[in-house]
């Protein structure tokens, strides 16, 4: 009975989710689940509740997050990696929930933050690209795999004009290293990271810092790559030394650099593309794992930007063709 609640939800809002997505009704008699509709679309949505059931007996809460994914890989005969996914745990909160991949995307980005030197993890904000780099860095480093954390960002302000911050250096960078902070304060808690911030051991720091420094046996993270310029993004990767590793996060649709400014996320991923030991994990809007209405919107942001790109491109080709024609004559 337990995990029948886990998985109808409260007022039965996701039993109506799956049932509306698979066209299909879903009754459930004396713990028993009954599900008719289409043949095809039963099928498919057994797949997935047995999936769901199998993920709240491992003890996992279900949320709408999980039920709006386990839908999506359902419909796609992808419903088994539901658990595949679940099961690759990376470290605990301090309030002792479990730090783990909610989707493929992430499950791909994790594996290829194990797996590689330097990582870029690129996509949209809610994909969990920070969060999961910060908990690969803490994991590693209370392991002993490393023997600092450095995170780091471009302190860039986002659209405005915040003029002169009162206090000492540290109070004004504080402020643009804050989500840092609170990725660390809740898998790491407040005690340790001041101890181990006191001790060298952790650093926050902004990317100019990182000039003229070689960078030995740590963990460094990136934040906000797409607001480094190519100079900054070059001077960064050049300070990487023995037993480092390194993630780079970004969002492409998000810069916060003057319009002509080129980003040196974007001159990255193209110069780097082809080196061995550096990996690109492009992530989605279908791996956002903040409220569901946040996919949504950077979905619709997708496809508005879409149409605007191709909306120019067909304008170019047409406007290039007038000139060619005038010229002629």
């Amino acid at each position: 009975m337990e995990h029948m609640r886990n998985l109808f939800g409260e007022y039965d809002t996701y039993i109506k989710k799956l049932e509306k997505d698979f066209h299909v009704m879903i009754i459930n008699r004396d713990g028993v689940v009954k599900i008719s509709g289409r043949r095809e679309d039963v099928e498919k949505a057994a797949k997935t509740v047995r999936e769901l059931v199998m993920l709240s007996e491992r003890g996992t809460v279900l949320q709408e997050q999980n039920i709006d994914y386990a839908i999506e890989l359902g419909k796609e005969n992808q419903e088994e990696m539901l658990l595949a996914i679940d099961g690759d745990c990376i470290c605990h909160t301090m309030s002792g929930k479990p730090v783990k991949p909610k989707t493929l995307g992430q499950k791909q980005y994790v594996d290829a933050i194990r797996n590689n030197m330097i990582v870029f993890g690129l996509g949209p904000a809610g994909t969990g690209k920070t969060y999961l780099a910060m908990a690969m860095a803490i994991t590693a480093f209370k392991n002993n795999e490393v023997s600092r954390i450095i995170l780091t960002r471009p302190a860039i302000e986002a659209g405005e004009k915040l003029g002169f911050l009162p206090g000492d250096l540290q109070s004004k960078v504080d402020p643009y290293l804050r989500p840092l902070y609170d990725a660390l304060y809740q898998i790491m808690g407040a005690d340790s990271f001041t101890k181990n911030m006191e001790k060298g051991l952790i650093e926050v720091a902004p990317l100019a810092y990182m000039r003229g420094r070689t960078l030995d046996n740590a963990y460094i993270i990136l934040d906000e790559a797409q607001n480094t310029t190519p100079a900054q993004m070059k001077m960064f990767l050049t300070r990487i030394g023995f037993g480092s590793k390194v993630v780079i996060t970004g969002d492409a649709s998000q810069k916060d650099l003057a319009p002509d400014a080129k980003s040196g996320l974007d001159v990255a991923a193209k110069v780097l593309s082809k080196i061995e030991d550096i990996a690109f994990c492009q992530l989605t809007s279908k791996d956002v794992v903040r409220h569901p209405l946040v996919q949504k919107i950077v979905k619709a942001y997708e496809n508005y930007e879409a149409k605007e790109n191709n909306y120019f491109k067909n304008y170019d080709k047409k406007h290039r063709g007038r000139k060619f024609e005038h010229g002629r004559k």
